[in-house]
């Protein structure tokens, strides 16, 4: 298979799902046939949409009485993390992040390492959008790349034994799995600042090169911060609507735990923010220290090199001074140099200036 061709088929669309009736899959699942199921007591749907044409998305906008506002965010080209809740279903926007292949490689036994990554100016995390329609028994997933392995979810759910617990456990799954991708990628991100840290005080190190790294970490962390910080208001506003609904209150500690760990992944990133940030200060403050340094040498060795300056060219005046043409004059102008030469280097070794 040719590139070309193996893009065309990687960009087709594929359509998944599941239903489930009182805790057995049943075989058979068509989208078009969702609308039936809708609300049947002990029944679960879930389908998941990758890379959707305009008329899937119609046809499910039209099974499943979906607000079209919602229908176009979940295809728009750059969405905000949220959850939005409509009057016949409930709309998400979430982000899954990933370790890209080069930083993922790093982590092992490597063959690149996150200095390099970042060399080529390439991000340490792949991103992923996923967008959730949710009404009543049933839970659809719209995906825009086949980035996020939706496998993991459905793992997850076999685990908990999601099926048993309706819908809001399907959601519970999908989320867990995302933010157990966000502690992966804020790991990942602490790595490379204790990388950096231990960049900081090596001598060897150019500072354009630190500078370098640093701002591409700062990159990164903006970029996180940006996913990671609302979905505790994602996750809040589905606990909120969850007890408005009157939902059965078994996964309510599932939930709790889950906010717990998005508020854990969020102060997170805000201790990492003000590591990278005294990072910077301080590569910036030892930057200084060194220029200060360095005048300071320069300029002792200015004033030790002045003194011989300053006597071999009064001697070399075309006027008679004491001593001219006599041997106790070189004498008298040697011993002053090499005396007061030596008097300032002591000096200025005392003081830390050589």
């Amino acid at each position: 298979m040719t590139e070309a061709t193996r893009a065309r088929s990687d960009a087709r669309e594929h359509v998944r799902g599941q239903v489930w009736e009182h805790g057995e899959p049943v075989d058979g699942f068509e989208l078009t046939t969702i609308s039936e199921h809708l609300d049947v007591d002990g029944t679960l749907v879930w389908a998941d949409i990758l890379r959707p044409t305009h008329e899937t998305l119609a046809a499910l906008a039209d099974e499943l009485e979906l607000d079209p506002f919602a229908v176009e965010d979940a295809v728009a080209e750059s969405e905000r993390v949220k959850t939005v809740a409509y009057a016949r279903h409930t709309f998400l926007t979430v982000y899954a992040v990933s370790l890209c292949a080069e930083a993922r490689a790093a982590t092992v036994p490597a063959t690149t390492s996150v200095e390099d990554l970042y060399r080529r100016n390439t991000s340490m995390f792949d991103i992923h959008r996923v967008s959730v329609f949710v009404r009543g028994n049933v839970m659809v997933t719209i995906r825009l790349d086949d980035g996020f392995d939706i496998g993991q979810v459905v793992d997850r759910w076999d685990e908990i034994g999601s099926v048993g617990n309706g819908v809001g456990a399907l959601v519970h799954g999908l989320l867990d799995v995302i933010v157990d991708g966000h502690f992966e990628a804020v790991q990942a991100l602490d790595d490379a600042i204790e990388d950096i840290e231990g960049l900081l005080f090596d001598e060897s190190i150019s500072g354009k090169r630190l500078e370098h790294q640093t701002y591409r970490v700062r990159k990164d962390l903006v970029s996180l911060r940006r996913i990671i910080l609302p979905m505790r208001d994602v996750i809040a506003a589905i606990q909120r609507r969850r007890l408005e609904n009157k939902a059965p209150s078994d996964l309510d500690p599932h939930f709790s735990d889950l906010y717990d760990h998005a508020l854990r992944a969020a102060e997170w990133t805000e201790s990492l923010r003000d590591m990278i940030t005294t990072v910077f200060e301080t590569n910036l403050s030892m930057v200084d220290a060194r220029l200060n340094t360095v005048m300071k040498k320069l300029t002792g060795w200015a004033a030790i090199i002045a003194v011989p300056t300053a006597i071999t060219g009064f001697y070399g005046q075309n006027v008679p001074y004491p001593g001219i043409d006599q041997w106790w004059g070189f004498v008298i102008s040697s011993a002053l140099i090499v005396g007061i030469v030596a008097l300032l280097y002591l000096q200025f070794r005392r003081k830390d200036w050589l």
